[in-house]
């Protein structure tokens, strides 16, 4: 069992209220890792430093054995942690093969002097991102729609393209914040299959989800969070039969 990501300590307050309040979880290699727990629990805010949008107060990340505490999100794109937002975002004149691209990592052509003169290994690498970003939205089923401006896709579409985002750049470990969160039931039945067949193909994935049933289906192993700390971490059927994690959804009985 090889630890992929480990966090220890992890602390974040806003304006004095403390939405973090010591996390430690680990994510094993591999594994497909699901992160419940009641609204307020602290999950959005988790992934939101984990990912350097926020700095932490506290605490320490580890990234496949290397310290990436407070490293801002361009950095940890870069070593192989990426994440998804619960509200698909983008740019709203781009289409779907440009978000895709935007994603591409070593990319030459984003230099001054290569824009300016069009260098033969700007253009070289242009063409394979290119073909990497119809292959990801082959893969997707996003390839009818890839001329399509964003704003011209279903919401699942959108969530499928925030995967496909995250899948040019090549990731060891992708962080799925609600990916099924206002989808139809036969896209967020595709969504699964992707996530399983990605997991498949050694991508690691944490997801934040409050479909029960998705996640006793997809996740192995299952972390609750509750109150800003991790309160228990186990399969589903255990759990859901720990009474500390019913109190901390259904509240405590008098």
């Amino acid at each position: 069992m090889t630890l992929l990501l480990s966090v220890r300590g992890m602390t974040r307050s806003f304006y004095g209220v403390q939405v973090l309040t010591g996390v430690d979880l680990d994510i094993v290699e591999g594994s497909i890792t699901g992160l419940i727990g009641p609204n307020g629990a602290g999950k959005s805010t988790l992934f939101n430093v984990l990912s350097g949008l926020y700095p932490p107060d506290g605490g320490r990340v580890l990234l496949a054995g290397r310290d990436v505490t407070g490293a801002r999100p361009a950095q940890l794109v870069k070593a192989g942690m990426v994440r998804s937002f619960q509200l698909a975002r983008g740019f709203p004149k781009l289409s779907v093969f440009q978000h895709l691209i935007l994603y591409g990592q070593a990319q030459p052509g984003e230099g001054l002097w290569a824009a300016i003169t069009g260098s033969k290994v700007a253009r070289q690498r242009e063409e394979e991102l290119s073909e990497e970003a119809l292959a990801v939205a082959r893969r997707l089923r996003l390839d009818h729609v890839i001329d399509n401006p964003i704003t011209a896709l279903s919401g699942g579409q959108k969530k499928l393209v925030e995967i496909g985002r995250a899948l040019m750049a090549h990731p060891k470990l992708i962080l799925l914040d609600e990916p099924m969160a206002g989808v139809n039931p036969t896209l967020t039945e595709e969504i699964a299959a992707h996530l399983l067949a990605l997991n498949a193909d050694g991508i690691t994935i944490c997801l934040i989800e409050h479909d029960m049933a998705l996640i006793r289906r997809l996740c192995n192993p299952v972390i609750v969070m509750a109150e800003g700390r991790k309160l228990v971490e186990g399969g589903f059927d255990e759990v859901a039969e720990n009474r500390d994690v019913q109190e901390a959804y259904l509240g405590r009985r008098h």
